[in-house]
């Protein structure tokens, strides 16, 4: 079992920085997701902590060992790559006994891994056939099932749910929690899907063009973004923003987006007052934005109208493409009891207890 650490790592490609002055510290069995879009530098951190990548600057730690100059092979990892890389001419058992048999491990502790592994991953009656007879969802339980024979100190996993359909990726999510849970080991995971990260990760580390963004929880960094960019990558579908500026009016604290005006409550109008009278980017989320036929209860409501443009029945949910006043597109999510068709107008209730506003230069978070 081992902590990681990036201290100060920086990777170049000639002029791109692919990695930019990388901080992390990774605690023992801590299941850490790097999330961002393609491109931002996920990967290349990944395969850096691998030995994959030579590092340009900094150093990284597995433990306490410096691992700048070890080789791939004596990081004590396992990593589990998207393509699967499972040799075609091997059974399931000789793919996931391979690694062992090469470091000369006793044939008889070979096997009582190799089976102890398939049993966790619920492969144990698939150990005699070739990958090609296996679905994409068995390959994948085989290159993980690779992976936890080697009893490393970190597992890495590098977007190994991209190539499974939707139904397959949800249920494979839910093996690998288990996993973790199970194994109690370090996790280190790739994806650039935020709902993978969501609900697998204990912390999240959003990233953008090669800089760390904002590293917390799942639940931290939905409720508290940090900047537009984590407000916009986190949540799905994607958090609304609108230009706007924070005005008085009667004594109290509004939003005027220019199609619209909605009221600030209690607190935070006391945590956004210093910037009345300014612009702000002002933020919220579909799931706050509710049917006025249909408030839940408990929230701090300011209401609106606005057109519909365009429905998505969800069953549970409906997704309404809204234009305001002035026809800038957004969208919400309401209860599907709402009876609504394109061009209807709606009253909205907003969460305003869940807003958020952002500096419209450097589009960092305010009043939070």
């Amino acid at each position: 079992m081992a902590s990681v650490t990036y201290d100060h790592v920086y990777k170049r490609f000639g002029d791109v920085t692919a990695v930019n002055d990388l901080n992390i510290q990774i605690a023992d069995k801590e299941f850490l997701v790097f999330v961002g879009p393609s491109g931002c530098g996920k990967t290349t951190s990944l395969r850096l902590l691998a030995g994959l990548e030579e590092i340009s600057d900094g150093q990284i730690l597995i433990g306490d060992r410096v691992v700048n100059d070890v080789p791939p092979k004596d990081r004590d990892i396992a990593m589990v790559f998207q393509s699967y890389a499972l040799y075609p001419h091997m059974t399931v058992y000789d793919n996931m006994a391979f690694g062992l048999k090469l470091r000369k491990t006793p044939k008889d502790e070979i096997a009582q891994r190799v089976r102890e592994a398939a049993e966790i991953l619920d492969i144990d009656h698939l150990l005699d056939r070739k990958p090609k007879q296996l679905s994409g969802g068995q390959r994948q339980r085989v290159a993980v099932g690779r992976a936890i024979v080697r009893e490393p100190a970190v597992f890495l996993f590098d977007e190994p749910l991209s190539n499974l359909d939707a139904k397959l990726r949800v249920q494979t999510r839910a093996q690998l929690t288990k996993l973790h849970q199970r194994l109690q080991t370090t996790f280190i995971y790739v994806t650039h899907d935020q709902v993978e990260a969501m609900t697998m990760a204990t912390r999240i580390a959003v990233m953008k063009d090669g800089i760390l963004q904002q590293i917390d929880t799942p639940q931290n960094l939905y409720d508290k973004p940090s900047n537009v960019f984590v407000g916009g990558f986190i949540g799905s579908p994607s958090m609304n923003f609108f230009d706007a500026t924070l005005v008085e009016s009667d004594g109290k604290l509004e939003v005027n987006a220019g199609g619209f005006r909605l009221e600030v409550p209690g607190e935070k109008a006391s945590a956004w007052a210093p910037y009345k009278g300014k612009e702000v980017i002002f933020g919220i989320r579909p799931e706050d934005v509710h049917s006025k036929q249909f408030t839940p209860p408990g929230i701090l409501e300011s209401d609106m109208t606005a057109k519909v443009d365009v429905t998505e029945l969800m069953g549970n949910e409906i997704f309404l493409y809204l234009l305001t006043g002035d026809d800038k597109q957004f969208i919400g999510r309401v209860d599907p009891r709402v009876k609504v068709d394109s061009g209807d107008q709606i009253e909205l209730a907003v969460n305003m207890g869940n807003a958020h506003i952002f500096d419209p230069k450097t589009e960092v978070a305010l009043g939070e």
